[in-house]
């Protein structure tokens, strides 16, 4: 499988790690990272240069003049890698590997005729290992459980962030721009269903518990966010309603 992980960044000078990225792009030569740098601020395009440098086939930028939000910026890097028809399935990840680029193949494997789209769930188990803080995970659930019921659709986790799409489901997920600058994740699961239709979106859907992730921290989150999200997934609901 060809796969195409777009990675969105904005101020992650400190929070890239290279050797990770390097060991992965070593030794997965069919896979390919588009980075976007979403405005940032600090160095990362600096770091980002330089690991083009040494990955020059595998490594493409992106470099956005004005910050867009992360939705809009994995929106950027789809449109980006949708061009090139080599690809097989397209992911997106947070750029400090709280779900790590092995992870995220292994998962994109999951993709054929019958499965879409996958996505990764922070699910605790006696056989894997998820480190998240309590609280956050506390206010996690609450907001789950109410994306869950907005939905209406069982799903676990819909704000992790490693998704992997086919390259029809990614046209669809990505064709437009967000509402929502941090629930996006929210707008595909309804992008999705509204356009395929309940019943087959869930055929094709397939939600997988991760082997290990690791709270990073450095969210760029702000709190007060937590007052305009629930407007944000009204308008949501709403729109494709």
């Amino acid at each position: 499988m060809n796969l195409c992980i777009v990675v969105p960044c904005y101020n992650e000078a400190k929070r890239i790690s290279l050797k990770d990225y390097g060991i992965f792009l070593s030794h997965l030569t069919q896979v390919n990272l588009y980075f976007v740098n979403d405005g940032s601020l600090d160095a990362t395009a600096e770091v980002l240069g330089s690991l083009k440098n040494e990955y020059p086939k595998q490594v493409q930028i992106i470099n956005l003049k004005h910050n867009s939000g992360k939705g809009n910026a994995v929106r950027e890097g789809m449109h980006a890698a949708l061009i090139h028809k080599s690809y097989d399935a397209f992911a997106f990840l947070d750029a400090d590997l709280s779900t790590s680029l092995e992870e995220c193949t292994l998962l994109a494997r999951k993709i054929n005729t019958s499965i879409q789209f996958v996505f990764g769930s922070r699910i605790k188990k006696i056989d894997n290992s998820i480190e998240r803080k309590f609280f956050r995970f506390i206010i996690g659930r609450i907001i789950a459980t109410a994306i869950s019921r907005a939905l209406n659709l069982a799903v676990y986790d819909t704000q992790c962030g490693c998704k992997i799409f086919s390259r029809k489901n990614a046209e669809i997920a990505f064709d437009k721009p967000f509402i929502s600058t941090w629930l996006f994740d929210v707008e595909i699961f309804f992008r999705l269903k509204k356009h395929f239709g309940t019943s087959d979106f869930r055929t094709m859907s397939t939600e997988i518990p991760l082997q290990h992730w690791k709270d990073q921290g450095g969210s760029k989150i702000q709190w007060t966010y937590g007052f305009k999200m629930w407007m944000d997934l009204f308008k949501i609901k709403r729109t494709y309603q």
